[in-house]
């Protein structure tokens, strides 16, 4: 069975448990209503609930199928909503969905590989009969709210991750496996904000949109929840950006170390050079050579060497090369 919890609440309180087969619970007071939470129904089950409760055949269809992006349908007086929720496993950014038909007396939530349950979520609302009092559309925000809550653990991991291979690319060379990892990581940054700008035009809807079963006193509660998005819109940005710095400050660190090893060996190779040519012109076997008979020609040679090979030394190390 998918059915995770079906109740009824009055003013805030639980009152009884429900089933989705049971005749659909109407009222005029918009502090009563249904709340049922699924996972990973069957179709039956969808649409017992549908007859039950009118929904929309295209939006249970969208709810049984899963894989939509985030979005805002409006079908009469009902809302359906399609938020994304986000985890972290193995460095790579997993998604699931959560469907959320909404009427004036009932609010059913369907999960699709989603880790994180409602059921917190429900026992810290339940703990606040004042706040669950305000009806459906309060439920609504704090589910999406919930939703967009699951990102910040996410976004601040990843931030750990950038900040310590920051401090690596400036220690020391990256090795092939952290560059593959800046390369993943900005992937799923990149997916992570094509799933954001969405979730942003759902809330940024709920906010300035006259949406059936959303009071204006519930309006602030959604500018909130879009704050919330804009505000990790912003920080993936930012990562991405650092991502991208790391792998360049990576690349010219790499190229400036390569340069002064490339000087290095020149320099020393500049002065090698010098009693290598002296000594392979005295070393040749002619007959008639110059200097073959100076008494102290050894000598004068090894001193003019020295001597050179000093200088060199002296210009390569004034000039930063040694």
């Amino acid at each position: 069975m998918s059915l995770v919890s079906a109740a009824l609440y009055r003013h805030g309180q639980r009152v009884r448990a429900v089933a989705i087969d049971e005749p659909t619970f109407c009222s005029d007071d918009k502090a009563e209503f249904v709340w049922i939470g699924l996972v990973e129904p069957s179709e039956e089950e969808l649409r017992a609930l549908q007859e039950h409760y009118g929904l929309h055949p295209l939006a249970v269809e969208d709810a049984l199928k899963a894989h939509q992006h985030p979005k805002v349908d409006v079908y009469g007086d009902q809302l359906f909503v399609v938020a994304l929720t986000a985890r972290l496993e193995d460095q790579v950014i997993a998604y699931g969905e959560t469907a959320i038909f909404v009427g004036r007396s009932h609010i059913i939530t369907v999960r699709h590989g989603s880790a994180r349950s409602h059921s917190s979520l429900r026992h810290q609302l339940e703990a606040a009969p004042s706040l669950l009092a305000h009806g459906v559309d309060y439920v609504l925000h704090a589910i999406i709210d919930f939703i967009v809550d699951g990102y910040l653990p996410i976004v601040e991991e990843i931030e750990e991750d950038v900040a310590s291979m920051e401090q690596r690319a400036l220690d020391a060379f990256l090795e092939r496996t952290e560059i593959s990892r800046i390369f993943n990581l900005r992937r799923e940054l990149m997916r992570f904000q094509r799933v954001l700008g969405p979730m942003s035009e759902v809330a940024n809807k709920l906010t300035h949109l006259d949406m059936p079963c959303i009071d204006p006193e519930a309006i602030p509660y959604f500018r909130d929840v879009l704050d919330h998005i804009r505000r990790v819109e912003t920080t993936v940005g930012g990562l991405r950006e650092v991502l991208t710095s790391v792998f360049e400050v990576s690349n010219l660190l790499e190229q400036q170390r390569t340069g002064m090893s490339t000087r290095q060996l020149a320099a020393w190779a500049a002065i090698l050079a010098v009693p290598t040519a002296i000594a392979g012109i005295y070393g040749m076997n002619f007959e008639n050579m110059p200097e073959l008979k100076t008494q102290y020609g050894y000598f004068v040679v090894l001193a003019v060497i020295a001597a050179v090979c000093t200088i060199l030394y002296a210009r390569f190390k004034r000039a930063g090369w040694i």
